[in-house]
């Protein structure tokens, strides 16, 4: 059995590591996957991108541009540019050979240029099987990636908050009315790494009729595992006799990570007992001056390309926060809890699927950053620390592990397959 997975990178973002390490896991176990991308980073022999020439290159460039500028005059603010995808320019994926060489077609994240809802309706009609990992709510949605307290998307989209001019008939409404046209007799099979999003895809206008099943992600626990604390601190550089706070994602001034509250409970620590023994490492894409609005000396690591010091990271913390207001399955905290590194975050989205509230870390009220202190402030000073490690570790192979993961999907694909064949005798 053949398998492409298409998604627009094999590196770049949350759900480029997702789809990669699902793919990874299952070649792990026999099933011939390859990764159809638009940009690829890595060396990976099974991935293959479409921008392979100069031209194709400048093609992908091309659209995404284009889609910037179809979204530039309804956005409400730079940094919420990329909270909407319109999806009008992309590749025609249909006619690549993997696709058309495949038995299962396998969708991730490919906004941004790389693949168009048009693209996407030539996809289905190629009659094959198609199973979609959502790693956000787009799929479902007239645009948006997240919705926040907008329910219209169990009904149908328009007045969308996420623009600066909502109107009945706005472009949220049209991309929802072409989804549903293109989804109506579509051979396709969800798949959520949450429960969480699972629910919210069975509510949906859009796919409430098509079969959704929940799968979480993967991860190499062989990479990100437990090592020495001490030394992963001295090949970073970072204090050996202060309690460590790690915070990281791709872009930390991404309104959705929830930074505000951070600071709030990071203030809130400062006036503590406690202050003078704690130190801050972030990483990701970090704003300028961010240092002077921390409240405790910091080491700022910016964008890390080599998972092993990725990993060294997770082990030199105390605990990882995530300070998110919506999130699905963050890689980060699986990296972290792998790591046997508990977590402190919000009650939100997938998080409670992976980290035990007063297991593996700590779990407060959504928007309470006084919450959040005091959940940092209990796994950095608990007595049972060393517990809350081995038990983080343990969440993490017990759930997600590679072979794990793999073999469920293998058993969707089995039964999809099957059935087409039925369907063709």
């Amino acid at each position: 059995m053949r398998v492409v997975h298409i998604n627009r990178s094999d590196a770049r973002g949350g759900a480029s590591l997702a789809a990669s390490r699902i793919v990874q896991a299952q070649r792990g176990i026999g099933i011939d996957a390859k990764l159809l991308v638009g940009e690829k980073l890595t060396k990976a022999e099974w991935v293959v991108s479409i921008a392979d020439s100069p031209v194709r290159k400048l093609q992908l460039t091309a659209n995404f541009l284009r889609d910037l500028a179809a979204f530039y005059p309804h956005e409400r603010n730079r940094l919420e540019r990329f909270a909407f995808s319109p999806a009008l320019a992309g590749f025609d994926l249909s006619r690549h050979p993997l696709v058309r060489e495949a038995d299962i077609i396998h969708l991730h994240w490919f906004n941004q240029g790389f693949m168009s809802v048009k693209g996407l309706a030539k996809i289905f009609s190629l009659g094959k099987p198609v199973v979609w990992t959502l790693h956000d709510m787009w799929s479902f949605t007239g645009g948006c990636h997240y919705s926040g307290e907008c329910e219209s998307y169990t009904i149908k989209c328009g007045n969308c908050p996420k623009i600066i001019d909502p109107a009945k008939k706005d472009i949220s409404f049209t991309q929802h009315k072409r989804k549903k046209k293109i989804y109506k007799h579509a051979p396709l099979s969800i798949v959520t790494c949450s429960k969480w999003l699972g629910s919210l895809a069975k509510e949906s206008s859009l796919l409430r009729k098509h079969p959704v099943s929940s799968i979480p992600n993967p991860i190499d626990t062989e990479l990100y595992s437990p090592c020495s604390r001490s030394e992963a601190r001295e090949r970073l550089s970072i204090p050996d006799d202060k309690k460590i706070i790690l915070f990281g994602a791709a872009n930390v001034a991404d309104p959705r990570k929830g930074m505000p509250l951070l600071l709030h409970a990071l203030r809130k620590m400062a006036k503590g007992r406690h202050a003078s023994n704690i130190r801050l490492v972030i990483f990701g894409k970090i704003p300028a001056n961010i240092e002077e609005e921390l409240p405790f000396p910091s080491h700022l690591m910016h964008y890390i390309n080599d998972p092993k010091v990725l990993a060294d990271l997770y082990n030199s913390a105390d605990l990882f926060v995530l300070p998110s207001l919506e999130d699905n399955l963050p890689n980060t905290v699986m990296e972290a809890l792998a790591c046997g590194t508990p977590v402190a975050a919000f009650r939100i989205g997938g998080v409670p699927e992976m980290v035990a509230h007063g297991i593996c870390g700590y779990l407060a009220t959504p928007g309470s950053a006084e919450g959040l202190a005091e959940g940092m402030e209990h796994l950095l000073f608990n007595p049972d620390a060393e517990d809350y490690r081995r038990r983080s570790r343990e969440k993490v192979r017990s759930n997600f592990a590679p072979e794990l993961v793999a073999r469920r999907y293998q058993e969707l694909y089995l039964s999809l397959h099957e059935g087409k064949m039925i369907e063709n005798a």
